[in-house]
């Protein structure tokens, strides 16, 4: 897809505010009348963007409600246990929670950082790249993320725990949902505890709560305001769902949905219904790639993030490392946001099949490429840690976890990892009607 051609409006509108200023210094009249007349002109150009129709034909590939969804996704098995195997899905939910969270604590001091920035980086720092452990040093080790943990936390010395990210957050958010409203739970339920638990979020997650705030149903809280609804808040959402519903794809993928539905739409929910299938699945096969393609019998066949994902799969005979990775994506997706679903799912999608099921090789390569690095680092470190399970996460990843895990939500300001297991395995147990 070929993006338009954006004219340096960010130049622009920072030209017209440092001449409006230097003017007002030289003591020139008649700027404010200039100025309003530029933001008018800018409020005309955004409502006409929005009322734009959209391609049609294209629409009915794309829909937004699950039954007309399921119509359009291809054979898949749908449920890969009839029963749930307890001591192997343990197992395989601890390797998965545990590789996850590897990924993402990795990626996070990096995030949205070029491949050769993190480069110098680790050429500075005397750690290995594709980084192998956690980083040796953080930049600005004593800034907050999220307002909760340094970021020294992040690195191979401070750490002590799982600290704060919004990936693994949303994780914890999704037990509590379910543990709330049950495992047949709705998109009003999810707004519900959105604000009962959520202080604050960022892009389309930012724009639902404000909405939900404000009054706006839950149902219609991803379509005001909102030109994210197809980034990549979803996907990193997806996770919680497979947990509960292990080698079980469609259940898991309907929970994704009514989940992604709140913030997100088309392409971004689809996003979150594809990764929580092929999570799910990974509970039962013994390769990402097979987890791959049962998380595409989720989703419209002819849609646009499926049409990505089975290019990266067959692309994925000529990566051979996280540069190869980023060129591939760099050319395919030119213009497209680095936090939209399906340029970063393709990252994902290269780093497990790069790594194959070493945990290690997954999220280092992943990380590597850039982008949105702690949530695709994280969404393949799940996806390969269910495969493998806990024995095949090495230990360097999560001795430093201490059995505990940092979070923003309203209330609750850590959680055990034992216990969260547990808890998920509860709800696991409700899926499978134990």
């Amino acid at each position: 897809m070929s993006y338009p051609k954006i004219p340096g409006l960010h130049h622009l509108v920072s030209q017209l505010e440092e001449y409006s200023r230097l003017q007002h210094e030289l003591g020139a009249e008649g700027i404010q009348e200039i100025l309003d007349d530029a933001a008018e002109y800018l409020k005309k150009a955004l409502e006409d963007l929005r009322k734009l129709p959209a391609d049609e034909a294209l629409a009915r590939k794309e829909p937004n409600d699950l039954p007309a969804i399921r119509e359009l996704r291809p054979q898949g098995p749908r449920r890969l246990w009839q029963k749930l195997k307890m001591d192997e899905y343990l197992e395989k939910l601890e390797g998965a929670f545990l590789a996850r969270m590897a990924g993402c604590v990795l990626g996070a001091p990096v995030e949205f950082m070029s491949v050769d920035h993190m480069e110098r980086w680790a050429r500075y720092t005397g750690d290995a790249f594709p980084p192998v452990h956690y980083w040796s040093k953080v930049k600005y080790p004593y800034d907050l993320r999220y307002s909760k943990s340094l970021f020294q936390a992040y690195s191979r010395e401070g750490m002590d725990g799982v600290p704060v990210d919004d990936d693994i957050t949303y994780t914890l958010l999704g037990l509590l949902i379910a543990e709330d409203y049950g495992i047949d739970f709705k998109t009003e339920d999810v707004g519900r505890a959105w604000l009962k638990y959520l202080p604050y979020a960022c892009t389309a997650e930012d724009v639902a709560l404000r909405n939900l705030k404000a009054g706006i149903p839950a149902e219609k809280a991803a379509e005001i305001d909102n030109p994210y609804c197809q980034w990549i808040g979803a996907d990193i959402r997806s996770d919680p769902w497979a947990y509960m519903a292990p080698a079980y794809p469609e259940k898991a993928a309907e929970m994704a949905y009514y989940d992604a539905y709140l913030s997100h739409r088309r392409n971004g929910i689809y996003g979150a219904m594809f990764f929580s299938a092929a999570q799910s699945a990974a509970f039962a096969v013994d390769n990402a790639v097979d987890a791959l393609k049962i998380g595409l019998t989720e989703i419209p066949e002819e849609c646009s993030l499926a049409k990505d994902v089975k290019w990266a799969l067959e692309e994925a005979r000529n990566i051979k490392n996280y540069r190869d990775a980023r060129q591939a994506v760099e050319d395919r997706f030119k213009g497209m946001s680095g936090v939209h679903t399906n340029n970063n799912a393709c990252l994902t999608i290269f780093g497990l099949t790069i790594g194959g099921n070493d945990v290690t090789k997954v999220i280092s390569e992943t990380v590597a490429m850039g982008m949105d690095n702690d949530c695709t680092a994280a969404t393949a470190g799940s996806i390969v840690g269910a495969i493998v399970g806990k024995k095949g996460v090495p230990e360097h990843w999560y001795k430093d976890f201490n059995n505990k895990v940092e979070s923003y939500l309203i209330g609750i300001e850590e959680f055990k990892i034992d216990d969260v297991i547990q808890r998920f395995a509860a709800q696991a147990k409700k899926v499978y009607g134990i």
